[in-house]
C-alpha cells in the first residue's frame, strides 16, 4: 500500500511540473512527412523522420533542425524586434538565408481562419486545446490542426504568422497542404521539455559569413 502512496506521489508532482508556466528552455520536436501519392511518398520515406531542438527564452526561440538530405535549418524568432532569420544549408542551394517581418499583414490575417475544434490532446504532461486553421500561403492551400498550451511562454514562426487569433505555443501540429497538385502531410509533436537556462547567443540574429539571401517566389511563380 505505501508503495502505491508513493508512485501516486511522484506521479502528480510529475504533472504539477510538466503544467508549470515556463518561459526559458529546451524542447524536442519530431517531425514526420508523408503524401498520398505514391512518388511524393517514396521521396518523403527517403528522408524520414527529423528531430528539431528548440532554445526560447522570453519573446525569443531558435530552432535547429538536421538531416543528411535536407541539410541544415535554423529559425530565429524574435518578436522584440519583430524579425524572422532563417538560415538554410542545403546540399543543393547552397548557404542561404531570410530574414523576413514577423508581423502579419492585414491581408494576411483575412487569408487564415482560426476555429477552436473543442478537442484537447496531452503532450509531455500539458493538456493543449485544438484549433483548426484553413487558408493559403504563397499560393499553397493549407490545412492544420494545432494543439496549443498557454503555459509554454516562445514565439514561433506560426503563431506569429497567426498573430492574435492564435495563443500559446503549438505542442503537436498536422498540416495538409497542396501544392502544384501534389498533396503533402507534415506532423509535428515535442517529445521532449527541458527547464533550464539559455544563453542569449542563441538569438543573435547577425547572418553568418558566407551566407547569401535567397530570393522569395512570388505566388504566379509557384506551381
Amino acid at each position: 500500500m505505501k508503495k502505491i502512496i508513493l508512485l501516486f506521489l511522484i506521479s502528480m508532482s510529475l504533472n504539477v511540473f510538466a503544467q508549470k508556466e515556463m518561459k526559458e528552455g529546451v524542447m524536442t520536436m519530431k517531425m514526420n512527412m508523408s503524401s498520398d501519392n505514391e512518388q511524393v511518398n517514396a521521396q518523403l520515406a527517403m528522408i524520414g523522420d527529423m528531430a528539431m531542438t528548440t532554445y526560447f527564452k522570453g519573446n525569443k526561440s531558435r530552432s535547429e533542425m538536421k538531416n543528411p538530405m535536407a541539410g541544415e535549418t535554423t529559425t530565429i524568432v524574435d518578436n522584440d524586434t519583430k524579425k524572422i532569420l532563417a538560415l538554410i544549408n542545403n546540399p543543393m542551394l547552397g548557404k542561404k538565408y531570410t530574414k523576413t517581418d514577423v508581423t502579419p499583414s492585414e491581408e494576411d490575417g483575412k487569408k487564415l481562419k482560426v476555429t477552436p475544434n473543442g478537442k484537447t490532446k496531452t503532450i509531455v504532461g500539458y493538456v493543449c486545446k485544438g484549433y483548426d486553421i484553413e487558408g493559403s500561403n504563397m499560393g499553397v492551400e493549407v490545412k492544420m490542426t494545432m494543439y496549443m498550451t498557454e503555459k509554454i511562454k516562445a514565439p514561433t514562426q506560426n503563431s506569429a504568422m497567426l498573430g492574435d487569433k492564435l495563443k500559446g505555443y503549438p505542442m503537436y501540429m498536422i498540416m495538409n497542404m497542396t501544392q502544384g497538385g501534389m498533396p503533402m502531410k507534415i506532423t509535428m509533436e515535442v517529445t521532449e521539455l527541458k527547464d533550464e537556462k539559455v544563453a542569449d547567443g542563441k538569438f543573435e540574429m547577425t547572418i553568418p559569413e558566407g551566407y547569401e539571401k535567397m530570393v522569395q517566389p512570388k505566388p504566379a511563380d509557384i506551381d
